[in-house]
């Protein structure tokens, strides 16, 4: 086949995320690619999501995103996609996709190729177009059917892919305890971590490695080492295997959301510490354990620290537990739900 996606690429954001590991593995299946992809310099409008690497041949930028704070302007070069001899045309869906135009793209082909959307956006009111437009709507779980396309017709859930497992030869702790997070979380989602590596430094010796990409933390502790880069997938997973513990910062919001940091990174089998908030709220027990430990407040977050610290069967079976998500729910395996849905699609048209 030949596929076509409309989306953010090689960036910093969960949209891009999921169009690359989907996307990827369509490639590996013998598909051809072709990416549509916002211009570089308006989508660096947008403070989460920045360029990690060059592009590849099959990725064309052709529009410009709706302008930052009021999502005003945006433009798309339709011709692009529509001059494409296509036979799958995936859209990303977005708050900052130009709508309109997007939506222009989807009435020409109506009929003619196969249409699916994936709902990124986490409120109804943030779509500004018709989703029954699309031969099917994509969700990542019950939730965003609920309360984000609920009334629109042909909705199917397909979680968000993760990336395949990828891990070290490291023993736990081998040298010294390590701490890891990267990204570019605003500064207070990072106050529970260090509030509480403050309490228990006293306690362990240890380093919290934190890479940011758009200006270090305003704090200074010994134990605390700070770099400013701009990593790729790769380059995450290099810094994962060198590491103990890793803790993802996450602020609370009343949208549908899922961590793509978090399906980014379980494939690591590192144990992993988030916050109890909606991007976590949807992780399933498996045999009783979570894939990631989810904490409650300051002394949750301080006691199950200690437990993955001291506790080897507990690190086990968050680790097992992590295994057996990822496994289920891998890169592969998620493209090809998507490659049925077509089939489904193409053989009822």
């Amino acid at each position: 086949m030949r596929i076509g996606i409309i989306s953010r690429w090689n960036a910093t954001c969960g949209v891009s995320m999921h169009a690359e590991l989907i996307g990827r593995e369509f490639l590996k299946m013998g598909n051809d690619l072709i990416v549509f992809a916002p211009f570089i310099q308006s989508a660096n409008r947008w403070w989460h999501h920045k360029i990690i690497r060059e592009d590849e041949d099959f990725v064309v930028r052709c529009y410009e995103e709706l302008m930052p704070p009021d999502f005003t302007g945006g433009w798309f070069d339709v011709n692009a996609v529509l001059n494409e001899d296509l036979d799958l045309l995936v859209v990303e869906s977005y708050e900052s996709l130009p709508y309109k135009y997007v939506e222009e793209i989807v009435k020409r082909l109506r009929g003619k190729i196969v249409t699916i959307a994936v709902t990124h956006e986490g409120r109804r009111e943030d779509i500004k177009y018709d989703l029954n437009l699309f031969d099917a709507v994509v969700v990542f779980d019950e939730r965003y059917k609920r309360e984000v396309v609920h009334g629109y017709q042909n909705v199917v859930v397909i979680p968000y892919p993760c990336h395949p497992i990828k891990t070290g030869n490291r023993r736990f702790a081998e040298d010294l305890l390590t701490f890891f997070s990267f990204g570019r979380q605003p500064v207070g989602e990072y106050y529970d971590f260090i509030r509480v590596l403050d309490d228990l430094a006293s306690r362990y010796e240890f380093v919290y490695r934190v890479v940011r990409s758009d200006g270090l933390l305003p704090f200074s502790r010994k134990w605390l080492i700070q770099e400013q880069r701009r990593l790729t997938t790769e380059q995450v997973y290099e810094y994962l295997n060198s590491s103990d513990v890793h803790l993802i910062p996450k602020g609370n919001t009343r949208r549908v959301v899922v961590s793509s940091t978090l399906y980014q990174c379980l494939g690591a089998l590192v144990p992993t510490i988030v916050p109890n908030t909606r991007h976590f709220e949807i992780l399933p027990e498996i045999d009783g354990v979570k894939p990631a430990i989810v904490y409650k407040d300051l002394e949750d977050l301080k006691q199950k620290i200690i437990r993955v610290i001291e506790d080897e069967e507990f690190r086990r079976e968050v680790i097992n537990s992590a295994k057996r998500y990822v496994e289920e729910n891998r890169s592969d395996k998620i493209a090809s739900k998507f490659i049925k849905l077509f089939n489904v699609i193409s053989c009822t048209a």
